[in-house]
C-alpha cells in the first residue's frame, strides 16, 4: 500500500532523479537484460545502444514521480505504455523481474546512504501502484481485443501471402492469417506486434500497418536498417508462404473523427501509419494536405498510390520535398529539409487544422516547431515515436 509517508519520499527524490536518472536506468538496463534472458525478447538491443530506452524510461519515472498524488495528470502517458505492452505481449509475471532490478539499480547507483531501505521501500510500494495500474490496463485491453470479432490474445500465426518492394529501403509484406479465419479491424495508425525466431533467440517488433483494414489481411511495410536485426531478416529471409507470428493490433496514435481540414506529414519510413489516415479520411470527403519528406525520389514509398489518390479525390493536396534532388526528382514540389517556409506555403490558408506528423526525431522536432510558429493549436497536432518516446521541445 502506497501510503502517505512513501508519497512524500518518492516526490522528495525527483531533484535528484532529475540529475541520476539516465545513469540509473542504464544500469536498471544492463542488469534486466544481462541477468534475465526471458524479458530480453521485449526489448530492441537498438534503442539501448543508443541510448533512447534509457531517456524514455528516465522521463515516465520523472513524470509518475511527479504525478504520483494526481495520476490523472499523467494524461496520455499510460495509454501509450499500455498499447505498446500490448503490441508486445508483456505480462503481469514480468512486472516483479523489472521491478526487482530498478529497485536494485537506485540503490546500486544511489548509494546505501541515500537509498535508504525507507526509500527503497517507498519506491517498491509505488512501482507496485503503477504495476496494478498497468497491469489492469493492459488485461482489459487484452480482453477486448480477444472477444472482438477476429480478435485474438497471445500470438496468432499469419502466413506471407506477398512480399512488394516498395523503395530502395522500404518492402512491404501482405500477412493473411493461416487458419483462415477473420480478421480484427483496427484503426488508422495502430501498429502490430511482429515475433521472430533469429538465429535461435527470440525478437519483438512493433511495425505500423500500412494499409486500410479490409478485412482479409494486414500489411507492414518495413525500411531496412543498416544495423537492424529483425528488419534486415525480414527484407533478406522472408519470402511469400513464409509464416511470422502475430501480437492483435494496438496503438492510440489514431486518426479522431472531425471535419476539420487534415493534415498528415511524414518523414522517410514515417509515411506507414499516414497511408490508412489518409484513406480513411478521403472517404468522408475531408480535406488532405499531404506532406512527405524523404532523402530522394528512391527511398520514397507509396508515391504512386498516393498520386493515383490525388487523380480520384479533388479535395486531396499533396506535396513532396527531398532533401536531394536527383535528375529524375525533377517534379518533386521542394528540395532540402522542410522548413517553415515549405509549410506555410503548403498548409491550408485558414491553420484551424488537425495535424499529424511522424519520422525522424530530428524532423519531428522540427515540424513540431514549425506548426507551433505557423499557428498550429497544439491541441490539435498528434504525434507518435516509432521507438520510446522522446521529447520534441
Amino acid at each position: 500500500m502506497l501510503s502517505p509517508e512513501h508519497r512524500a519520499i518518492v516526490k522528495a527524490t525527483v531533484p535528484l532523479l532529475e540529475t541520476r536518472g539516465e545513469a540509473l536506468t542504464r544500469h536498471f538496463y544492463d542488469m534486466l537484460i544481462n541477468g534475465n534472458p526471458e524479458v530480453r525478447p521485449l526489448f530492441n538491443q537498438a534503442n539501448q545502444a543508443s541510448g533512447t530506452q534509457q531517456r524514455a524510461l528516465a522521463n515516465g519515472v520523472l513524470m509518475y514521480a511527479r504525478h504520483i498524488d494526481q495520476l490523472d495528470q499523467l494524461g496520455g502517458l499510460v495509454a501509450r505504455i499500455t498499447h505498446k505492452h500490448v503490441a508486445l505481449n508483456i505480462l503481469p509475471e514480468h512486472y516483479p523481474i523489472v521491478g526487482r532490478c530498478l529497485l536494485q539499480s537506485i540503490r546500486d547507483v544511489l548509494g546505501a546512504e541515500i537509498a535508504t531501505d525507507t526509500v527503497i521501500a517507498a519506491w517498491a510500494a509505488a512501482y507496485q501502484q503503477l504495476a496494478d495500474l498497468l497491469t489492469g490496463a493492459e488485461e482489459s485491453l487484452y480482453a477486448r481485443k480477444a472477444a472482438a470479432t477476429g480478435g485474438w490474445r497471445g500470438t496468432r500465426v499469419f502466413r506471407v501471402a506477398r512480399k512488394v518492394r516498395e523503395s530502395d529501403e522500404i518492402t512491404s509484406f501482405h500477412l493473411r492469417p493461416a487458419d483462415g479465419g477473420a480478421l480484427l479491424a483496427f484503426d488508422p495508425g495502430q501498429y502490430i506486434g511482429v515475433r521472430l525466431l533469429i538465429d535461435g533467440e527470440e525478437a519483438r517488433r512493433n511495425y505500423s500497418l500500412s494499409a486500410p483494414a479490409d478485412g482479409r489481411e494486414y500489411r507492414i511495410s518495413v525500411k531496412r536498417e543498416p544495423d537492424g536485426k529483425v528488419s534486415n531478416h525480414l527484407h533478406a529471409h522472408v519470402e511469400e508462404n513464409d509464416t511470422l507470428d502475430l501480437f492483435a493490433p494496438s496503438g492510440d496514435f489514431t486518426l479522431r473523427a472531425g471535419d476539420k481540414p487534415l493534415v498528415l506529414i511524414s518523414g522517410g519510413v514515417g509515411i506507414t501509419p499516414t497511408l490508412p489516415m489518409l484513406h480513411a479520411a478521403l472517404e468522408t470527403g475531408r480535406p488532405v494536405h499531404f506532406i512527405h519528406s524523404a532523402r530522394h525520389g528512391g527511398v520514397h514509398a507509396f508515391r504512386d498510390s498516393v498520386d493515383r489518390l490525388v487523380a480520384r479525390y479533388p479535395q486531396l493536396k499533396r506535396f513532396y520535398c527531398y532533401e536531394q534532388r536527383r535528375a529524375q526528382d525533377a517534379d518533386a514540389h521542394g528540395t532540402g529539409y522542410l522548413d517553415e517556409a515549405l509549410l506555410d506555403r503548403w498548409l491550408p490558408r485558414s491553420r484551424d487544422v488537425d495535424a499529424y506528423f511522424l519520422g525522424p526525431l530530428p524532423f519531428m522536432k522540427a515540424v513540431k516547431k514549425h506548426l507551433k510558429a505557423l499557428g498550429v493549436p497544439e491541441s490539435q497536432s498528434h504525434y507518435e515515436f516509432f521507438g520510446p518516446a522522446a521529447a520534441l521541445d
